[in-house]
Order: C-alpha cells, then structure tokens, then sequence
C-alpha cells in the first residue's frame, strides 16, 4: 500500500499537512540550512505588518511548563523590506510560502497584501487576527472590524485568504462560520493562549508586558477543542495549531478535523521535528492500513 501523507489545501499542492506556524519560522529564510524542506507542506512567515515594528521591549520570552510564554509584539522589518529583501530568497525554495499579515486598522491590512500582489509566487495570506501581544483589542474579538477586514481583503486579493483566529473568544465555532461568510478560505485555530508568570526571586514578571501568549504542549487539548468545534460549523478546510510536537499529535488534530497542522514552539527546541513528524505519519498510516492522510479528517468517533 502506498502511504499518501501529500494533500491539497485550497488549491495548493503540499508534499505534506505540516505547516511552520507563523513567528517561528522568522522570514522564512534563517532557517532553511537547518530543516529539510521536502518535510515541509507550506511556510508560514512571521507576521508581516505595513510599517516596520520594533515589538515589545526585553523580556519577551519565559519559559513554563510544557511549553512557552511570548510577547514579542509583531517586531518585523514592514513590508516594504520583507519583499525587497527577504521574500524573494524564500520563494525560490521548492515549497509554498504563505505571508502572515497584521494591522492595527482595515486599512494596513489591505496596503500591505496590496504590495504582496505582485509577487506571483506566494501560496496565500493568512491574516493574523489574534495576535495578544499588543495594546489594542483583539481583533477577533471585535466582530465587526474582524468581518470588515477579511471581506476587504478578500476582494482585493490575488491569494487566498487565510483567517487566524484567536482562542480568547465565547464561541470559537461561531467566529469560524463569520470568517467563512466573510469569504475566509480557510481558518488556523489556533493563536496563543493568555497567561504570565512571576519569578519568586525578584518578584516581577518574567515578561515586561506582564502577560503574554502561551504556547507549547500545554495549550494542545484547548486547541484541539476548538478544531473539534469549528469542524462542526464550517466546510472550510481548518489548520490545526497548538502544541504538536509529534506524529501521534497530529493525528488527533486530523481526526478532530484539521486538513493541515503548524507546528512552531516544538521546531524552536528541535529544527528536525517536521521530519521525525512526517515519519511517524507515514508509519502511522502504513499500520493503519489507511492510503491517505485525508481519510483521517474529522473521523473522531463519538
């Protein structure tokens, strides 16, 4: 039997369902003599904003249990840099690129995937509406600039638009089915989760915005809750992220009904993840006796 673990995602031809998720990946480029591409579905860069972003001030990182805290704040070069230095390198690599944009306003976000256009080669955009390292309100949880961006964009867009969501909402499956009536191609669920920690030598945070998003093994059984949910909502394909680390990992988000997974704090301890990770899917397949890896979405049995 022939394991299958290549899919089509909106359209684009993956080797395999692993994504890097957005911000561990950096540009795409610093990390390419490290990892085997060909283990690789799709990059996903770090979050591309309009005008260039210095980010939170140190410290921006702690460690917690299983897993990380973060509030690096969408430092980035703008876009205007990323394409004139940065996008061109990794779009001669022999894997799909997807550019993570952000924006304070409807506006940014349409300006900059504007000047992403002219770049034939990139796969999708995936609008980062989560991001809870920054001052203002979540987009995701303004429902009504959350829909105007991504009807916007969408228009005006030559890729497909891939929403991202934030898990600090009352009804992650419902905010899943506004994306899709906005025109959303597909949904990532999901971003970090909010917490902090305090070191009990000196008393203060360990980060400098107090709080900040949590990712890592910790946060996989509340992110695979909200895959679960929004698969029976919406018919567009869903990217699953949050703590995978393995195989086995992926499989659970496949069966709660990802078509694609990201996989990003487990690459920041271990580049090699993603081929370890297609290995153990192959595997898992072949004993499974199953010939595809799509035959594994949404299959949980109740």
């Amino acid at each position: 039997m022939k394991n299958n673990i290549n899919i089509d995602f909106i359209g684009i031809k993956l080797k395999t369902p692993l994504l890097t998720a957005s911000g561990t990946f950096g540009y795409g480029d610093e990390l390419t003599d490290l990892v085997d591409l060909n283990k690789i579905g799709a990059i996903v860069t770090k979050t591309i904003t309009f005008e260039a972003r210095s980010g939170n001030p140190q410290p921006r990182i702690a460690e917690v249990s299983s897993g990380m805290l973060n509030t690096i704040g969408l430092q980035n070069v703008g876009v205007q840099k990323f394409v004139e230095n940065k996008l061109e390198n990794i779009l001669k690599q022999n894997v799909p690129v997807i550019v993570s944009v952000a924006g304070a306003c409807t506006d940014d976000y349409i300006k900059t995937v504007k000047i992403l256009n002219a770049f034939n080669k990139i796969s999708a955009v995936e609008l980062n509406l989560s991001c809870p390292n920054l001052k203002k309100t979540i987009i995701s949880q303004d429902i009504n600039l959350f829909s105007d961006i991504i009807k916007k964009v969408k228009k005006i867009s030559k890729f497909p638009v891939i929403a991202k969501l934030s898990p600090q909402v009352q009804d992650i499956a419902s905010l899943s089915q506004t994306a899709q009536d906005c025109g959303a191609d597909a949904v990532t669920l999901t971003n970090t989760f909010p917490a902090m920690a305090i070191d009990i030598n000196t008393f203060k945070p360990k980060l400098s915005t107090v709080k900040g998003g949590m990712s890592g093994p910790c946060v996989k059984p509340m992110a695979l809750r909200c895959v679960y949910d929004a698969y029976q909502k919406i018919k567009i394909p869903i990217i699953g992220c949050g703590g995978i680390c393995s195989g086995a990992d992926a499989v659970e988000f496949f069966l709660a009904g990802a078509r694609c997974v990201s996989i990003g704090t487990a690459a920041l301890v271990d580049p090699d993840v993603f081929e370890s990770t297609a290995k153990e899917l192959e595997e898992y397949l072949k004993n499974k006796k199953i010939s595809n890896i799509k035959d594994l979405i949404g299959k949980v049995k109740l």
